[in-house]
């Protein structure tokens, strides 16, 4: 929303039930993902308000407590004060924040301002559902369990100041649709096709074990049947398919840029702690779609 010449408000909105065991980081996740909406856009949150669902007879209101006190710290971090909100009954925990930010309106980065030839950058690895999956059935091990919390907490924050600086043309957050669903979503808005390479694809380690276990998602079958025909996969599998449109929770940024802006772009964004960032792809021109191959 535009305010003035120098002024615009990116304002959004999430909530999810709990990914995690733990209530505190549980709080935590679910700011850092609500906050990431804000990133995507090239924008700096600056206030959120909490929105919560909660069984109170069958659950302490301790447990309540370590959710905020989750979601305050993490605001915190982000220099975006949680200053309030609202709670209502539940029959299972459910919790998000609305976060508005502040941008230059020349400095939005929008979905669909992506150009052909632009590479594709992801900052963080695929997975995340597949391993919460596999927490809920009590299938994962320890080792798993922390590095996919561990993920979850990383902010998007840094991500999107390299992104900002060194313009991207470009960019969404990966979350509840899969990489290919939110990819759609930039190709849709440039008018143009894609190109992804599944080998190029950051991982997390025992994501694909997991999903040929069967810890898939039912997210991922209906993101598949909402958006299938736009796909082309040329030579790649079933586990493949689920992977790409594995819902992430606190998922990494998907950045399009310049070819010759691609090397600094990766390089920052693994000396800011996203080590698994990838060059996974390009923009191309042709109908929106996207094509996967091996």
């Amino acid at each position: 929303m535009r305010v003035s010449d120098d002024l615009a408000l990116v304002t959004t909105v999430d909530v999810f039930t709990p990914v995690v065991d733990d209530a505190y980081d549980y709080g935590r996740i679910a700011a850092i993902n609500s906050l990431s909406d804000v990133y995507a856009m090239g924008a700096r949150p600056v206030v959120a308000v909490s929105i919560a669902g909660f069984p109170d007879t069958r659950l302490s209101l301790e447990v309540l407590a370590d959710i905020l006190r989750g979601a305050v710290d993490a605001c915190a971090q982000a220099g975006a004060p949680l200053v309030g909100g609202h709670t209502v009954k539940n029959p299972e925990p459910l919790f998000g924040l609305a976060v508005t930010g502040v941008v230059h309106p020349d400095r939005l980065v929008r979905k669909g301002s992506g150009q052909s030839g632009d590479v594709l950058v992801l900052t963080k690895p695929l997975g995340i559902g597949v391993m919460t999956t596999a927490l809920k059935n009590e299938r994962l091990s320890e080792s798993a369990r922390q590095a996919v919390t561990e993920l979850m907490l990383v902010p998007n924050a840094a991500a999107a100041q390299v992104m900002v600086a060194h313009g991207a043309r470009a960019a969404t957050d990966v979350t509840g649709f899969g990489l290919l669903g939110h990819l759609l979503e930039v190709c849709r808005g440039a008018g143009l096709a894609a190109q992804i390479r599944m080998s190029d694809v950051p991982l997390l380690a025992q994501a694909r074990a997991l999903a040929e276990q069967g810890h898939v998602t039912g997210a991922s079958s209906r993101n598949w049947a909402g958006y299938g025909h736009e796909v082309e996969l040329r030579a790649v599998g079933l586990i493949d398919k689920a992977l790409l449109t594995d819902p992430q929770t606190s998922g990494g940024l998907l950045v399009a840029c310049a070819p010759e802006d691609a090397g600094a772009v990766l390089q920052i964004f693994r000396d800011e702690g996203f080590g698994q960032a990838r060059v996974i792809g390009e923009l191309q021109a042709g109908q929106p779609r996207v094509i996967v191959r091996p």
